[in-house]
């Protein structure tokens, strides 16, 4: 498993320098089809820090890996996993994602990510006002929609109140209730047009009617404000979801709060009790965050109102569980090139993208020329049945004579037939239209601009080696994946038997250490400490103890029942192993007496207890048999001479 995914490194990143060497010069053949030098030299000089093994890092070595990686493709293709369905899709969509570096769209997609940037330094608190018509409303429909909204944005603008307005004419669903109030929202709430209109309307002003795909809109900003920078913080989690606890998660993170307050360590409370194992390790501390970032509101909300650094929240609760929440830093704005990576992915899903394809088939029809040729509507009108707005249409051959082009994109044809069979394809997937001129017009705008893509991405293939380096290398990035799945991480993941066998004869490497079954009990002194000793010595419970111990307002010993490793986080180092009731220990901070009910000796875990290990363990056995029947099966032959040729470039 290790060997593969160093080899699957191979195919993930991206190359950026072009080699001297020639690139036809064959350094192996795999029964017969070359592999050139080129692609190795450029996989080894791009991933030779990330290798593992000592072994692999010279020429030789990695050579092996190299031959194992190339073996896996061959064999992917005898199998067909190229022609699969989900492969083609899959790789479909990572072409379209990388040839984004080298479309024209780059620039506009900047533009907006900056515009987006700045929009986003403010939150709006804004009212609107909806009169609800689709984009396929007959045209009186639409203009009487327009009409009844201009009236309304008249007498807004004389003075009548917009909240009884809106209450008493918004379509918006609650607008009865919510006067048509939106509250605060930023950059990318609201669909773009909306958004536009909000930010260049003053405070207290009313925006014209701006048109969106749920009608008309006119809107009154009531506020904008400064928005929220990033903050960091710290917490301890007690949580409510690990099914059934030997204690109470509310009593404990009270009686945990009592401790912060008593002036105990958060970070040493956090690595002791805190259940949220990424953090704890760390003190507690995540990583900064801004609103929205966590799909936690309750715990954003109560980390926010912390004001200064070090203060503490009281006990929260969350979907996740119950919290104490401390105040670590506020960061200032982040700048344009911080976010950049995050507005542009926004940019190009949301209607923003819109903008930036129009901007992008220009560019490309500019560069290979286009000519439209015949118009689609009058034929495509008849041609079409209505059973389309079913989205049930089936296409039916088109005559030759009739099968006129479309459009000219470069050296290529785009005709009739094409987008009849895209029409076909294409309405499985979209949303229901009224009116078929409404459909055909959406579906031709697509139907050009894929074809423009398309185009452009077949050209860039011949005309870019780097692009066309990177798309081979996840082309086989893919084709490894499937090909391991199938061969070796499904066939063991659903080989019950197999498992149970190699465990059966591998059971000596999954072995308990020594454990007890103990109780835990967590003192904030040595003093108290030496008391909870002499009481369970007396024969005292638990609950006993912290009746005697801990009051209303302070919490002096917390106490954990359970069974552990000797070496295990929760129990103090040099613990003496022994029944009975331990001496005082230093731990974390605190002060710990372990009463150790039973010593269980070390064993053999069970099968449930290591299964996961025991299944990576049996998939590694099954691909080190299975690479050894493709080195059989497959004739290698390595060129010495370019061998050594390379060798020496890359020395």
């Amino acid at each position: 498993m290790k060997n593969f995914l160093t080899v699957c490194i191979l195919a993930f990143l991206s190359a950026t320098t072009v080699f001297s060497q020639n690139k036809k010069e064959v350094l192996m053949t795999i029964d017969g089809k070359p592999v050139y030098a080129s692609e190795f030299e450029r996989v080894y000089k791009k991933n030779l820090d990330l290798v593992q093994d000592e072994s692999q890092k010279d020429i030789d070595g990695y050579l092996q890996l190299f031959i194992d990686y190339k073996l896996k493709i061959a064999e992917a293709q005898a199998q067909g996993l190229d022609k699969e369905e989900d492969y083609l899709k899959e790789f479909s969509k990572y072409r379209d994602q990388l040839s984004r570096n080298y479309l024209f769209e780059d620039k506009m997609t900047e533009e907006l990510a900056k515009e987006a940037y700045e929009r986003g330094k403010e939150e709006i608190n804004a009212s609107h006002i909806l009169i609800r018509v689709d984009y396929e409303a007959l045209p009186q429909d639409t203009l009487a929609a327009y009409n009844k909204l201009k009236g309304i944005r008249e007498r807004a603008l004389k003075g009548e109140d917009f909240t009884k307005l809106a209450k008493t004419y918004s379509e918006e669903p609650g607008a009865k209730e919510s006067g048509g109030n939106l509250g605060y929202f930023t950059v990318f709430n609201m669909v773009y047009p909306f958004e536009t209109a909000a930010y260049n309307t003053k405070v207290g002003g009313i925006s014209d009617i701006v048109r969106t795909s749920f009608g008309y809109h006119i809107i009154k900003v009531n506020d904008k404000r400064a928005r929220m920078p990033k903050i960091s913080v710290s917490h301890i989690m007690i949580s409510d979801k690990k099914g059934a606890r030997d204690f109470n998660p509310e009593e404990r993170i009270n009686e945990i709060y009592s401790m912060l307050k008593q002036g105990e360590s958060f970070e040493s409370l956090a690595k002791q009790f805190s259940d949220d194992k990424n953090s704890a390790i760390m003190g507690g501390k995540l990583k900064p965050f801004t609103k929205g970032d966590l799909r936690a509101p309750e715990f954003e909300d109560v980390a926010y109102a912390l004001k200064n650094p070090g203060d503490l929240s009281k006990p929260i609760k969350t979907d996740f569980g119950w919290h104490i929440i401390r105040l670590e830093e506020k960061f200032p704005m982040e700048t344009f090139e911080e976010q950049m990576p995050e507005l542009e992915k926004k940019v190009n899903e949301g209607d923003r993208s819109k903008i930036v394809i129009s901007a992008t088939n220009k560019k490309i029809k500019e560069k290979y020329g286009f000519k439209k040729e015949a118009s689609y509507l009058p034929y495509f009108d008849t041609y079409l049945g209505d059973d389309i707005l079913k989205r049930k249409w089936v296409m039916t051959p088109i005559p030759a004579d009739q099968d006129k082009t479309l459009f000219v994109i470069g050296d290529k044809k785009a005709t009739y037939s094409d987008f009849a069979k895209y029409i076909e394809e294409r309405q499985r997937t979209t949303r229901p239209y009224k009116l078929k001129e409404t459909l055909l017009v959406d579906f031709y705008d697509e139907f050009e601009t894929k074809q423009l893509k398309d185009y452009f991405k077949e050209k860039l293939e011949d005309e870019n080696e780097d692009y066309a380096a990177i798309l081979n290398e996840y082309r086989d990035g893919l084709l490894i994946f499937d090909v391991m799945d199938k061969n070796i991480w499904q066939k063991g993941k659903n080989d019950s038997i197999g498992i149970q066998e190699y465990y059966n004869k591998t059971k000596q490497n999954y072995q308990w250490k020594q454990r007890v079954d103990a109780d835990i009990y967590a003192a904030t002194s040595e003093v108290l400490a030496q008391q909870v000793k002499k009481m369970l010595d007396e024969g005292k419970t638990a609950e006993e103890i912290k009746t005697a111990l801990n009051t209303e307002d302070k919490v002096n010993v917390i106490f954990t029942p359970g069974i552990f490793e000797i070496d295990q986080r929760e129990l103090p180092n040099n613990l003496e192993i022994k029944k009975g009731v331990s001496e005082v220990y230093p731990s974390h901070d605190s002060f710990v007496v372990v009463n150790i009910k039973e010593i269980i000796a070390p064993g053999p875990k069970s099968l449930e207890d290591v299964k996961g290990k025991v299944l990576s363990n049996y998939q590694n056995d099954l691909e080190a048999s299975w690479m050894k029947s493709l080195h059989a099966k497959y004739k290698v032959e390595v060129n010495k001479k370019t061998l050594k040729h390379v060798k020496k470039e890359l020395k």
